[in-house]
């Protein structure tokens, strides 16, 4: 047994996890930003909230944070370029990419999605090298016809079969 300060471990036994990538989006000032998030979960029904944890270090969440708003875009199997571009540094992640803003907040929405939740920021919590952010659901739909998830998985992208 290890212990949970040496981080690269922690960091493998997590990885045995498997989670599903999103991708988080805002609009500040009209000009669209995200990142890559695999820490996305859904909190509560009543009221509809939904968390993700961006790490401290990302440059994308300030500027989400001063939108006041975010998009989770829940990527199909075949959208693993999309998840490796919005976890790069790129300046411009949205070059090439289809999307629409979200009626309530103008966040974007990326094209081809499984699903979408649109939020506003409710709250934001300091958690270590993280922050917990709480959104507050204003809409939200998804597409039964575009096949499974893209999942994360002992550090690789994958599918799963239904």
């Amino acid at each position: 047994m290890s212990s949970p300060h040496d981080g690269p471990h922690f960091r493998r036994v997590l990885g045995h996890f498997p989670t599903g990538v999103t991708v988080v989006t805002a609009a500040p000032g009209g000009q669209p930003t995200g990142l890559a998030v695999g820490s996305f979960t859904s909190v509560s029904l009543d009221p509809p909230l939904v968390a993700f944890c961006p790490g401290r270090s990302s440059a994308s969440w300030p500027r989400i944070h001063e939108a006041g708003a975010f998009c989770v875009n829940v990527l199909g199997e075949g959208q693993e370029e999309i998840s490796r571009i919005f976890a790069g540094k790129e300046e411009d992640k949205f070059r090439g990419l289809g999307w629409r803003p979200c009626a309530d907040t103008g966040s974007p929405v990326l094209d081809g999605v499984l699903a979408w939740i649109d939020c506003e920021i409710e709250t934001v919590v300091e958690a270590g090298d993280h922050w917990i952010v709480i959104g507050r659901v204003k809409a939200l739909d998804c597409f039964d016809d575009r096949g499974g998830p893209l999942v994360f998985f002992r550090g690789g992208y994958g599918r799963f079969v239904v």
